[in-house]
């Protein structure tokens, strides 16, 4: 807004103050100029002669050099300059306008009823006036009515950002708090799922490993078993501790599901009243523990979010892969159109998805398409 230049928010220096000072002076010379013209100051019956006319409109235009810093002391100090100087009619606007902004509605209110009222003294002042006293109460009441309602649709107008901008900044940080418990949570959580399994796996280790040292002699073939399924335990405790590593785990909870309880995962869903199009191409043996907790995991969220936000109770899920191959997980349920349901809004159980397919080394995608919310997420699958 152009008039709202006169007055920044900003402090009292830099070149856009200096450039408000310049645009506020001009402007209130150019007005009481006007009115000079137009009005009766040069007319022999005037209280001050011309020149001390126009000398005071000058000086009051260059008191608004402080009028942001002091709105109220310059405001009144000009006033009086009302009842005897048309000149000073211009800076007296200004100043109006500028307590409008700066203080409590009113205040500048008050300000502006004082300003009309001096038009009545400048009337008595004038020897022989050219016009009704009522038609300078008129003229000086459209103005000062003018300049007091910018000034507070203004200030009105900047305390409306400003809460503006500090409300999306708080949601904003609350939004990434959420998003930053979500991530812990998840990974607090995958570092449970990990503990037990972890835990099996150097347990079967030191079993194989007591027998060999309690044996003391043993065949070839038992020894080249014995290795083996130590090596085998190794690395596959090696290969779920990289995916546990920097996660900080808490109590360790019993055994979690993997790929092979989809169906149980399914069913129970189905008995909730939902819909659900399952089907599963995954090789017999399956995948890895890791990757059919992950999936499972996945699953799970993603029936979850599509029975929260979903037009209607029906879901279709997708499971297809094989070692080498990797593995895609498919979910797509119906947004519906403008009677439907939205697509979730904070994005908190999508957040952990994404956190648990990075934590795996997959990529995942998600968002509405055609009037359906669609979650696809690919995994590696080592051969």
């Amino acid at each position: 807004m152009f008039f709202a230049l006169l007055v920044p928010d900003s402090g009292d220096t830099g070149p856009r103050d200096r450039l408000a000072d310049g645009i506020a002076i001009v402007l209130a010379l150019a007005y009481g100029s006007v009115m000079v013209v137009l009005g009766d100051a040069a007319d022999p019956g005037a209280f001050l002669p011309l020149p001390a006319d126009v000398a005071a409109g000058v000086a009051a235009a260059a008191a608004l050099l402080v009028r942001r810093r002091h709105p109220l002391g310059v405001t009144v100090a000009l006033l009086p300059l009302g009842a005897i100087s048309v000149m000073a009619t211009g800076p007296i606007l200004i100043a109006l306008f500028t307590a409008a902004i700066r203080l409590p509605a009113r205040v500048p209110i008050l300000l502006g009823a004082l300003n009309v009222a001096t038009a009545g003294l400048y009337f008595l002042l004038h020897d022989r006036p050219a016009a009704d006293i009522w038609v300078d109460f008129a003229m000086r009441g459209v103005v000062t009515a003018a300049a007091l309602g910018w000034g507070l649709f203004t200030q009105a107008y900047r305390r409306l950002t400003a809460s503006l901008r500090d409300q999306a900044a708080r949601l904003e940080s609350e939004q990434q708090l959420r998003a930053d418990q979500a991530r812990l949570t998840e990974r607090a959580r995958i570092a449970r799922e990990m503990h037990d399994v972890l835990a099996h796996r150097m347990s079967l280790i030191s079993l194989h490993a007591g027998a060999l040292e309690v044996r003391g002699t043993v065949s070839a073939e038992e020894l080249s078993i014995a290795a083996g399924a130590i090596r085998t335990g190794a690395h596959d405790a090696l290969d779920e501790l990289r995916a546990v590593v920097g996660v900080a785990r808490t109590r360790p909870e019993p055994p979690q599901p993997g790929l092979g309880d989809l169906p149980e995962l399914v069913a129970g869903v189905r008995e909730a009243g939902m819909s659900v199009d399952f089907t599963s191409v995954v090789p017999a043996d399956g995948p890895p523990v890791v990757l059919g907790r992950t999936a499972y995991r996945i699953i799970q969220e993603g029936l979850t979010n599509a029975h929260r936000h979903g037009s209607g109770p029906a879901a279709s899920v997708r499971v297809r892969g094989a070692a080498g191959h990797g593995l895609r997980i498919t979910i797509i349920n119906p947004l519906g159109g403008t009677g439907g349901a939205a697509a979730p809004r904070d994005g908190l159980g999508l957040i952990g998805i994404a956190e648990r397919v990075a934590l795996a080394g997959g990529t995942v995608r998600f968002g509405p398409e055609r009037e359906e919310f669609r979650l696809e997420a690919e995994l590696p699958w080592p051969a």
